[in-house]
């Protein structure tokens, strides 16, 4: 199922969400580092803080001291529609697909003036079902987190992507920032690919590389990470993020999955190609002693080592009781030539 021409296999999309910190530059410092590290893509978040909030709504995490409000913050986190501009136009350059999160309707309209490749529909955002009816309408992919929504919600969700002009996915999430192993929910990949019979991804906050490789063993079509420049520094989304270094090791981890499960292995087929390593690991049937032509074999004549090219260790009960043909010097390696 392809969601974004021109990529085989999983397309891995870098979050940039507010590790930004309301700073141009440093958004466009982070197209260039995920770029860098082979991603296929980068994703904001959009925030107009008057047409999303209100001066009522807490903080998720209270870490600003310059911020009065939620509000203000969301408020400190806006771009104007020039600067997303810019920060599209930049991500083209750089080869990448350019997403974003809208959390509004306004952001909407925004981001599609501004000309977005694809949506991610946060999760907090997937019971907001007339911005999801304005989304599915844009014939662009949307990807769909399902970090706080059971089953009901999400099947309200994608009945309405389903019934728009593009393409979908439906990712596992679990909205806790760092999210542990223990709650990761790998198992939820699979149900949701037999109940939506759709792409599938992975939305990752463990801040680690570990569950993007086991999902991208699962098959997933799209995969999503945090990233941040300083696992160090300050933000709300630093502990939930991976570091450049990391996400490269991730997209050289997916290219390594991704072969291996392009090349199915058959048992029968492998052992056939690996014979000369078989003929030293494995082991043989070999005369304990020097033992004369007409020998009857006994158990105690004979005993098993390396090499294999020889008798099979597996064949030693049907040669007890044969005659020997010739003499076989103690340490010999037995054939069928030496049998009567």
């Amino acid at each position: 199922m392809t969601l974004f021409p021109g990529i085989e296999g999983c397309a891995v999309i870098a979050e940039v969400a507010q590790s930004h910190d309301g700073h141009l530059e440093a958004a466009h410092g982070y197209i260039d580092a995920i770029a860098a590290a082979g991603a296929h893509g980068v994703k904001f978040q959009t925030h107009i803080a008057a047409a999303e909030s209100t001066l009522h709504e807490p903080w998720r995490v209270a870490f600003s001291t310059q911020d009065k409000s939620r509000f203000d913050y969301w408020k400190r986190m806006e771009f104007s529609e020039k600067e997303w501009a810019e920060l599209r136009a930049h991500a083209v350059e750089k080869n990448l697909i350019f997403l974003s999160s809208p959390f509004s309707d306004a952001a909407v309209d925004l981001l599609e003036r501004v000309g977005v490749d694809g949506w991610k529909i946060a999760s907090g955002e997937v019971g907001t079902l007339p911005m999801l009816e304005k989304i599915a309408a844009t014939g662009k992919p949307a990807l769909l987190s399902t970090g706080m929504s059971p089953w009901a919600e999400i099947d309200a969700a994608v009945d309405i992507l389903r019934g728009g002009k593009g393409a979908f996915a439906v990712m596992q999430c679990t909205s806790i920032y760092p999210t542990p192993p223990e709650k990761t929910g790998l198992n939820v990949i699979p149900e949701l690919r037999r109940r939506y019979d759709c792409a599938v991804g992975l939305s990752d906050h463990s801040g680690t590389i570990y569950p993007a490789l086991a999902a991208v063993a699962e098959g997933i079509e799209v995969l999503e990470l945090h990233v941040t420049f300083d696992r160090e520094g300050s933000g709300p989304d630093v502990p939930a993020s991976v570091t450049f270094e990391e996400l490269h090791q991730v997209m050289e981890g997916i290219r390594f999955v991704e072969t291996a499960r392009r090349h199915p292995a058959d048992k029968d087929s492998q052992a056939r190609e690996l014979k000369d390593l078989r003929a030293i690991f494995t082991k043989s049937i070999v005369a304990v002693t020097d033992l004369a032509a007409g020998t009857v074999l006994e158990p105690g004549h004979l005993c098993l080592k390396k090499p294999g090219s020889g008798l099979p260790a597996a064949r030693m009960e049907e040669v007890v009781g044969r005659a020997l043909k010739r003499d076989v010097a103690k340490d010999g390696l037995l054939s069928e030539d030496d049998l009567s």
